[in-house]
């Protein structure tokens, strides 16, 4: 969650302790900077002419005190860099960096100077704005504060004084409904999992996005074997908490007549890996194996809280593997919702079995004109690209192209990775119709197969692209990040994705 109150208007707010000025290398001064300096008697000239740490360079932070007849108590001087090479993205990582230093020197309250001679100054504006927005979110939900413990100072408002206010402010309504959705799929990826089981998971999403016009259908235990749902019960046969599903529907414009788009997203609420288990090191952070689900999750109330105009079919498919008397074994045979047969050579390849049934069911019921699925996959995609950017497979060049689009404008990087028929093929099973382990890739090319395996389950000339978000839907190597653990990866980047691309103006 996220305490931060963002406004704009063309002139300061009343009574904030500090002001925020905006210079680029070489302590190039900004528009604003004239009126606070006039109002400060020059105290500012004096110190731009002293300092020798801040030199205006992209990410520069000083912060100073100032003579007490000010109408502030401290200045941050803020550096922009190259005034050229300027983008959103970058507003975006100095917004996350000026929060932490704001935070860390316990100011609650800013102006923010943000006219800064550039023709783009409201949209500039607007992304420094949701840098600092995003880089706020904190979950301390299950922490006790001690009552003999100072609280500290948050910042909790912070108001841009620019002439195009207007046109800053509207743009930023959209990117903090877009962060809403965010830090909603963040809430859920960092939940423990005995309070995020299958069941109270499903509830959850109907409780948050139900009032927002998302319509939801929760498929228990009993329907999905109705319908022969063999692959996502199969996971979660060892476990006490049974499965469910998810379809949340965003209509947001009946005038469309092609298909709806399909987002799908893998909802292991723990991964033990099953009957294969797995390794006690490290356990702890497969409660995040529902990072593919939160995102979409996240996505839908994104699309809802901005009223996006067009019309989106979510589905996650929510699992706890357990290992159990009644757990799924190697080499078991299973039939999935398409009819496929499938042996399960390894139970903690258990993603791609709820995917199957989910991919198969929401192009049989919605017949979408593209599906994109999102999953905490493989292990080998963490290996191949680290957590610096998703993996993404695609069978059509058009889908690939627009996504990678929007993860240039958002900073959400993608990396488009081979699907190749070889792989497809290498998961045909020796007696059954597919195995969720390849025949002969057995130790190399894992986040290749497993896409491979996936494919079976996409119609013939449906787009399709499939992001292993393994490395990028968590961080933790770096105890002082925030957020801590969960990131709400692909929500970004496919809101940006449908708003460019697949929304009717």
């Amino acid at each position: 969650m996220s305490n931060l109150k963002v406004t704009f208007s063309k002139a300061p707010a009343n009574g904030y302790e500090t002001a925020i000025l905006c210079f680029y290398s070489d302590k190039e001064k900004c528009a604003s900077f004239d009126t606070v300096n006039y109002e400060m008697h020059g105290f500012l000239d004096h110190a731009l002419e002293h300092t020798k740490k801040f030199k205006g360079k992209y990410g520069d932070i000083e912060i100073l005190m100032v003579p007490e007849d000010s109408h502030y108590s401290r200045v941050v001087l803020l550096g922009l860099g190259d005034k050229d090479k300027l983008n959103p993205v970058d507003a975006e990582k100095i917004g996350g960096k000026l929060y932490v230093s704001l935070k860390a020197e316990n100011i609650s309250n800013a102006d923010f100077y943000a006219d800064n001679d550039n023709p783009k100054s409201e949209e500039l504006a607007a992304h420094f704005a949701n840098g600092v927005k995003l880089r706020s979110y904190d979950f301390k939900k299950y922490k006790t504060p001690k009552p003999d413990e100072d609280k500290p100072t948050l910042f909790e408002n912070l108001h841009f004084v620019l002439r195009q206010s207007e046109k800053a402010e509207k743009l930023y309504d959209d990117f903090e409904k877009v962060a809403d959705g965010v830090f909603f799929a963040r809430d859920l990826v960092n939940e423990p999992p005995n309070e995020l089981v299958p069941d109270t998971y499903a509830r959850r999403i109907r409780d948050e996005l139900k009032p927002l016009g998302v319509e939801i259908d929760i498929f228990d235990e009993k329907k999905m074997e109705k319908f022969g749902m063999g692959a996502i019960l199969s996971v979660g046969k060892g476990s006490y908490n049974p499965p469910r599903m998810v379809i949340m529907r965003w209509i947001g414009d009946r005038s469309i007549s092609e298909g709806p788009l399909a987002i799908v997203g893998k909802g292991v609420t723990f991964d033990t890996g099953g009957i294969s288990l797995k390794p006690a090191a490290g356990m702890e952070d497969m409660k995040m194996d529902m990072g593919g689900s939160a995102a979409v999750v996240g996505l839908m109330k994104a699309l809802a809280g901005r009223k996006a105009k067009t019309n989106v079919i979510g589905i996650v498919g929510l699992a706890e593997n357990m290992p159990s008397g009644n757990a799924t074994r190697p080499a078991d045979i299973i039939k999935s919702y398409s009819g496929k047969t499938i042996e399960v050579l390894n139970t903690d390849a258990e993603g791609r079995l709820v995917l199957a049934d989910c991919l198969s069911y929401v192009q049989e019921r919605y017949n979408p004109r593209l599906i994109i699925d999102l999953a905490t996959l493989t292990g080998a995609m963490l290996v191949a690209l680290g957590h610096e950017y998703c993996g993404t497979f695609s069978t059509d060049d058009g889908l690939w192209d627009h996504m990678n689009k929007a993860g240039e404008e958002t900073g959400e990087k993608l990396w488009r990775m081979p699907l190749d028929e070889y792989w497809k093929k290498d998961m045909e099973g020796t007696i059954s119709d597919i195995q969720n382990m390849a025949q002969k890739s057995t130790r190399i090319a894992g986040s290749c197969t497993a896409a491979g395996f996936l494919w079976h389950f996409i119609k013939e000339g449906v787009p399709w692209a499939h992001m292993d978000i393994a490395g990028t839907a968590w961080i933790k190597e770096d105890r002082d990040l925030t957020p801590k653990y969960g990131t709400g990866f692909g929500v970004r980047v496919l809101d940006r994705m449908i708003a460019n691309f697949y929304e009717n103006a």
